[in-house]
């Protein structure tokens, strides 16, 4: 049976990226996923980084029924009240004046909005991102994404300027100790990003942790330097905290521990705990100047009440267990056995990220810093095999970047399980490279 299904895979789907994980699932609870032999699997990535309350959690499952059975979707013109309850709980939960939302389904489909909204708003087009961005395939968030999938497609939208990630572990700008001189790297990038403008600057789109260009963290003040250039040239900041929003950091959203709020946030995955649920919010000026130039964004699914109902019932539960503290609190368990790991390998070059999302480099040396993407590869199959799955970046150079990101909801025995798991691994893979 299990010849037969990979033989249909091969023969009925569009291959959209990567391979695909060499076991068939069959059904998921709590922080393990069961495959077609029903052997549980711990699953370390969340689903697609998204389910952060676990997977069949009994309150979205209520929630999802009631929904289903009595209001799940409406004509795209109609309101219901589980539209304005979650806007209010999106407004209550970000600072002023942050207070204006627009629910959607896809990150992707947010990131398109955000962008949209900013060219208008300023009557600017062109958007920066960073050189390792990744904010969705759709049009104008595939081309402000650069580690990948620009070519073959014919031409981005025109206006796409890139920023130099700032990778702290391996970036050359450098001060005379040797430590990160990323004030440096980023008054480089921005006097390229002037040189390469037609004068048309419209607005910078960032993730404070950037997960698929390597769980790359931005350092501490960055983002305060960062406003103050845009803000210098009249740029608005969209945040794209699709993965770090909602108390997976440790804070409800990443941009607090900067204090520096954005124009424009954008929220997906962790929104819907697993669901297909997005949304944007800005403040009462924007959406208003957006309206009066006629802002458009009708879609099928906007504002539809079952997508708004679940990602309320995420913020309720989320107050309710205080997973904010909860993911600080096992973050800090995550980061002393990471770190523990980097120190005991040299193959291990570099730990990095915060709370439950979090990213460990894999190299050939210490000494070299050379990516080693095999090493990635055999130790992901050695997990998998001893019942873990994990993530590595699916990008040229970087398939030893591991992204660490259990739900919130996880226990501490699991995370320490999980762990021992990745540490046994990396140690049986080494030792056989070594022989």
């Amino acid at each position: 049976m299990s010849t037969d299904f990979w033989s249909e895979a091969d023969n009925l789907l569009i291959r959209y990226g990567g391979r695909f994980s060499p076991r068939i699932i069959e059904r998921a609870a709590g922080s393990y996923v069961y495959d077609s032999d029903d052997r549980a699997i711990l699953d370390f990535t969340s689903g697609q980084m998204s389910s952060i309350l676990g997977h069949s959690h009994p309150d979205i499952v209520a929630t999802v029924t009631e929904s289903v059975s009595n209001l799940d979707h409406l004509y795209s013109g109609m309101l219901s009240r589980p539209v304005i309850d979650l806007a209010r709980k999106l407004a209550d939960s970000l600072p002023d004046p942050l207070q204006r939302t627009l629910l959607l389904t896809t990150g992707a489909e947010a990131n398109e909005a955000a962008i949209k909204l900013a060219k208008l708003y300023t009557g600017n087009y062109e958007i920066v991102s960073f050189d390792r961005s990744w904010h969705g395939m759709t049009q104008a968030a595939a081309s402000a994404t650069f580690s990948a999938g620009r070519r073959g497609y014919g031409p981005p939208t025109p206006g796409n300027l890139a920023l130099p990630t700032p990778n702290a572990y391996r970036s050359p700008f450098r001060n005379a100790d040797g430590s990160y001189d990323w004030e440096s790297e980023l008054d480089y990038g921005f006097s390229l990003i002037d040189q390469q403008s037609a004068g048309s600057l419209a607005a910078c789109i960032i993730e404070p942790i950037l997960s698929s260009g390597g769980i790359i963290e931005l350092p501490l003040g960055y983002l305060a330097r960062l406003r103050q250039l845009l803000d210098e040239r009249g740029m608005l900041l969209i945040l794209d905290e699709a993965q770090t929003g909602l108390g997976r950091t440790g804070q409800m959203y990443a941009f607090e521990r900067d204090g520096v709020a954005p124009d424009i946030i954008t929220l997906s995955k962790t929104l819907g705990a697993g669901l297909p649920v997005a949304a944007v919010v800005t403040s009462a000026e924007i959406e208003e100047r957006c309206h009066e130039r006629g802002f458009l964004f009708y879609t099928t699914h906007v504002s539809d009440p079952l997508a708004a109902a679940v990602a309320s019932t995420v913020f309720d539960v989320i107050e309710r267990d205080s997973l904010v503290e909860r993911a600080a609190r096992l973050g800090t368990i995550l980061s002393a056995r990471l770190s523990t790991l980097r120190d005991a390998h040299d193959q291990v070059g570099d730990v990095r990220g915060r709370g439950l999302l979090q990213g460990l480099e894999l190299v050939e040396s210490k000494a070299s810093k050379s990516p080693a993407d095999v090493l990635g590869s055999a130790v992901t199959a050695a997990c998998l095999d001893r019942g873990l799955h994990l993530n590595i970046v699916q990008l040229p150079g970087m398939g030893g970047i591991f992204r660490i990101a259990p739900p919130l909801t996880i226990t501490e025995d699991d995370l320490h399980k999980g762990l021992d798991i990745l540490e046994a691994s990396i140690a049986e893979v080494v030792a056989a490279q070594s022989a």
